[in-house]
């Protein structure tokens, strides 16, 4: 961080202007909870039919049906197509968007078609490099879930594909766009919590739902799901209900907690303190209760270090998900930096402040005698190491979405559109969804080597 961004140069600029108060208002006294309610201001158009963005969702489960839910809220938006391994998926998205939308198992068809603009891929996460690539080559603009690859070698063909195609691919960290990190990033920037020391991630839930053991539907068999082709480049394997509709749970399609819950965070992390990530993780954990035939593990705790940049201190960053967590579940993600500690969600962030303490107490000056206590009291006192300034630059101030806030969803969606019709730059390109999901990987290739790994955040290579 640029050293000018420091608690004393922020307090003062805030001190001297309302201007600065009225970008960055914070605490001028102490002890005080303060409350600001954050804004956004949205560019709204009406759309004609030539305007209309006509999108199709490939893989219509739990958070392909969550994305386009949240898609079909910006303004100029339509679903037209629907692909699903499951033909009951795609009974329900007629359901959900009508009778007349084209539904298919094979995603070829899907981007085959003339009529659809962008597509939304909501597969499980070994198929994100394969669909990905084949529609930007198709012409289409792409919203892909994250993470962004399953393997780390993934990633640079995405890239490629989307440079040569021209076209728009957003990778889908559904809070990234929110009113909390753009808050987060500012406050960050200007020196809000000095510098950053740490970040302090968890993620703790409590159910059989929030460990992946997902409803079965009973009609699911070798007719209503085409497993072979979901099987795709993974190991052949048997017919088997639990990997379709658990797959999370297996490291041949999903990418466990680490491609799940931490690129979510990295995602936030280097956006906030605009880094390409760290460059070592260190993970352990283990398969503590969800023993149902999964090899991924339901405890997970990893370490990471960043190095130095332009932009922050080094620092160590600590990922924790606990998946049998009998505290009820909860979850929270803090930077603690050197002035202060800052708490990010899509909805809020809280920033506070306490005071250094810089002078001895009598914890300290207890094996001296008094007459040298008095002298090394009167020795701090006229470095005037505690001043008012100090004393005014502590607290705590939340700032908050509004009620009626459209949510970190709709953003994201918000966006990808608005770049796709403006032909800007999407807030997470594919360079920017490799780093993210290349940092969240390196936990799972630590947990497998059992010791710690090195990556390279700019090159984004494992060394």
């Amino acid at each position: 961080m640029n050293k000018k961004n420091t608690r004393r140069s922020f307090i003062k600029r805030a001190s001297l202007t309302s201007a600065a108060i009225s970008t960055s208002p914070f605490l001028l006294a102490a002890a005080t909870n303060k409350i600001q309610i954050l804004k956004r201001n949205y560019s709204f158009e009406h759309y004609t039919n030539n305007d209309q963005i006509n999108i199709a969702l490939i893989g219509t489960g739990i958070q392909g049906i969550y994305d386009t839910q949240s898609a079909l809220q910006v303004d100029g938006v339509k679903i037209v197509a629907a692909c699903d391994l499951y033909t009951g998926r795609l009974e329900r998205a007629k359901e959900l968007w009508g009778q007349n939308i084209f539904v298919t198992r094979d995603y070829r068809e899907i981007l085959n078609r003339k009529d659809i603009d962008a597509v939304l891929i909501a597969t499980p996460d070994h198929w994100h490099q394969t669909i990905t690539v084949a529609a930007l080559k198709a012409g289409k603009h792409v919203y892909c879930e994250k993470p962004m690859v399953q393997n780390f070698n993934e990633g640079q063909e995405i890239i490629k594909a989307q440079k040569s195609s021209g076209k728009i691919c957003q990778i889908g960290s559904q809070g990234m766009s929110s009113l909390g990190n753009e808050k987060a990033k500012e406050l960050y920037e200007d020196g809000a919590i000095g510098d950053i020391v740490m970040l302090d991630m968890y993620n703790d839930r409590y159910s059989s739902e929030g460990a992946w053991q997902y409803p079965i539907p009973t009609d699911a068999d070798a007719e209503t799901v085409d497993f072979d082709t979901f099987l795709g480049s993974a190991p052949k394997v048997a017919y088997d209900n639990n990997r379709f509709f658990r797959w999370r749970n297996y490291q041949d399609y999903g990418t466990g907690v680490a491609g799940d819950l931490f690129v979510h965070a990295f995602s936030t992390l280097n956006y906030v303190i605009s880094s390409d990530g760290p460059n070592r993780a260190l993970a352990t954990g283990g398969l503590r209760y969800w023993k149902d035939g999964r090899d991924v593990p339901d405890v997970s705790i990893t370490l990471y270090d960043y190095p130095k940049t332009e932009t922050h201190a080094p620092f160590n960053a600590a990922f924790r998900i606990n998946f049998i967590a009998g505290s009820g579940g909860g979850g929270g993600f803090k930077l603690i930096g050197t002035e202060g500690e800052m708490e990010i969600g899509q909805n809020s962030v809280t920033v506070k402040r306490s005071k250094l303490g810089m002078e001895p107490s009598g914890y300290s000056l207890i094996s001296f005698t008094e007459d040298m206590q008095a002298q090394i009291k009167k020795e701090y006192a006229s470095k005037k190491l505690d001043t008012r300034l100090s004393n005014l630059a502590t607290g705590t101030t939340t700032w908050q979405a509004p009620r009626d806030y459209k949510g970190a969803h709709y953003d994201h969606f918000y966006n990808f559109f608005t770049n796709i019709r403006t032909n800007g730059k999407v807030i997470q390109d594919p360079k920017f969804g490799l780093r993210a999901a290349g940092a969240a990987l390196l936990a799972n290739e630590s947990y497998s080597r059992k010791q710690p790994v090195d990556w390279n955040p700019t090159e984004m290579k494992l060394l």
